[in-house]
């Protein structure tokens, strides 16, 4: 059996990642909705309290040390705005390879646009792993040969 990732039959070992829990009172990291989805959520590693206004980093508890090529994506789930009334002040994190030290916790930024609270173990936000964007090389022009759009946010309008 061949299955290390270089072989031709086309099954791939699991990334190995390295993680390592700030808090004993979250779950561990589990994929969301098993085997059907390639995401993975992340809890709060503490308890909450935001008035209207107010901005807060949310301790996530945990780091990673992640392999070569690789980088996180962290963004609020679905029900996070409807359940607690914050909104992700990144819109989306970037988690790089450098940020793996032992004492580098994710966090997720949010902005509360009501008085809310978020309790110790609350799913508040999700991320997955990809592999980071390969090396460009731009090629200035004159012109893109194509035909234009119609203008920024047109693409249902023709």
């Amino acid at each position: 059996m061949c299955h290390n990732g270089n072989c031709s039959c086309g099954v791939k070992e699991p990334l190995k990642i390295d993680i390592k829990y700030f808090s004993k009172e979250i779950d561990k990291v589990k994929k969301i909705g098993g085997e059907r989805s390639n995401w993975f959520d992340l809890r709060a590693a503490e308890r909450v309290e935001l008035k209207a206004g107010q901005f807060a980093k949310i301790r996530l508890g945990v780091g990673m040390k992640l392999p070569e090529g690789y980088e996180a994506y962290i963004v609020p789930r679905s029900s996070t705005f409807g359940t607690w009334k914050v909104m992700q002040t990144n819109h989306k994190a970037v988690i790089d390879k450098a940020y793996c030290g032992d004492k580098d916790e994710w966090m997720l930024p949010v902005y509360a646009f009501e008085d809310t609270v978020i309790e110790v173990n609350d799913r508040i936000c999700q991320f997955r792993i990809q592999e980071k964007m390969p090396d460009v090389v731009f090629n200035e022009v004159e012109h893109l040969e194509d035909k234009s759009r119609g203008g920024f946010g047109t693409s249902g309008k023709q």
